[in-house]
């Protein structure tokens, strides 16, 4: 899944027009979600130098102590070193790379719009500027959306996990199941490095015969129990199944460390307030209330059409209410002494009757 700025640049622009041979003196890369922007480095360096070319030609720096990297020599500087360092020429090769990696916190970012106005044309400057921004009002970055590619890497949203992960898979010959990916979207989140790295374990453990990552696997490898996790919780909630729902609370309640009440809660109401949403979808077949939520078909039939039948939407706004109410509680507000596990039974409780 592509990561668009405002300016409509995506990682995938950026490798398609490389490998086009179409460069840009400086790549800005920046955002919250360090995953593209590590790729996207990775990706420019490999495809403008060989190996052997790298002695000489690329120079990595690193805001902060000065440190040895996989064989780099990483130097604390600023913005003045780096522009000193990209006005220098190849050695016995097309391209100079300069590289700066953890650029958030340097220093003399102004001295890049002199640099722009007339960059070396042999040098490929690129910046990784993670957990952040750059100020879209300053002069530097009207420079590098005009002589340069600007990319912004947007933290990922939980709801566009799912088909992240699907993608991802796919690019590796891999399959999953819309239940698995669904678990791992809930228990992994949504940073991108780690699931990447989740994704790549479970396809090392598939059998050599198979690849389909299935529900079983999944909850093997990132320790959930197949039978009581929020998933089944969920399904037992939409059937208004108390015994089930019971069964789950205990386990939850004797397994808290693995299922902490401030991972369920916001869960549950993201749950109550989809339901609550589909009440409003103009089109009420499974398709329709998924296309208004933006959930998959199978989930739509097994999730919310049933509880549609079994909660009003009076009900489950009082739900809302009541997970808010128990969220405060279990923080210490207005309740200094009942236990976790207990307020998860009371909210349950509330919920089914």
């Amino acid at each position: 899944m592509a990561k668009k700025t405002t300016s409509g640049i995506t990682h995938e622009t950026i490798v398609r027009d490389v490998r086009a041979g179409k460069i840009a003196p400086v790549y800005y890369l920046m955002g919250e979600e360090s995953y593209y922007i590590d790729r996207v480095s990775e990706f420019i360096v490999s495809s403008l130098l060989k190996p052997e070319e790298r002695d000489f030609n690329l120079i990595t720096f690193f805001e902060g102590d000065q440190e040895r990297v996989k064989g780099e020599t990483m130097r604390a500087i600023d913005f003045e070193t780096v522009v000193q360092a990209a006005m220098g020429f190849p050695m016995g090769a097309e391209r100079l790379v300069v590289l700066v990696k953890e650029a958030q916190n340097m220093k003399h970012i102004e001295v890049l719009e002199t640099y722009l106005k007339q960059p070396q044309l042999s040098t490929v400057l690129i910046v990784c500027h993670k957990h952040g921004v750059l100020d879209r009002r300053k002069v530097v970055v009207k420079l590098l959306e005009k002589v340069g590619v600007l990319f912004e890497s947007a933290k990922f949203g939980d709801y566009q996990m799912p088909a992240w992960i699907n993608a991802y898979l796919q690019r590796k010959q891999v399959s999953i199941e819309p239940a698995a990916a669904e678990m791992l979207a809930e228990f992994v989140g949504a940073d991108l490095n780690r699931m990447a790295s989740e994704l790549d374990k479970l396809i090392i453990s598939l059998p050599q015969t198979e690849r389909v990552v299935k529900t079983d696997l999944v909850a093997q490898h990132i320790g959930v129990s197949k039978e009581f996790n929020i998933f089944e919780l969920m399904d037992a909630l939409g059937r208004k199944d108390v015994k089930r729902v019971h069964q789950i609370a205990n386990y939850f309640d004797s397994n808290q460390k693995q299922n902490p009440i401030q991972k369920t809660l916001p869960a549950l109401f993201r749950y109550f307030s989809n339901l609550m949403l589909a009440y409003y979808a103009p089109d009420k077949s499974p398709r329709g209330i998924a296309s208004w939520l933006d959930i998959q078909e199978w989930q739509a039939k097994r999730n919310v059409l049933p509880a549609m039948q079994l909660y009003t939407g009076r009900k489950v706004m009082s739900i809302i209410e009541q997970i808010r109410r128990t969220d405060a509680r279990s923080k210490g507000v207005g309740n200094p002494f009942i236990s976790s596990g207990e307020l998860m039974k009371e909210l349950f409780f509330f919920i089914l009757h």
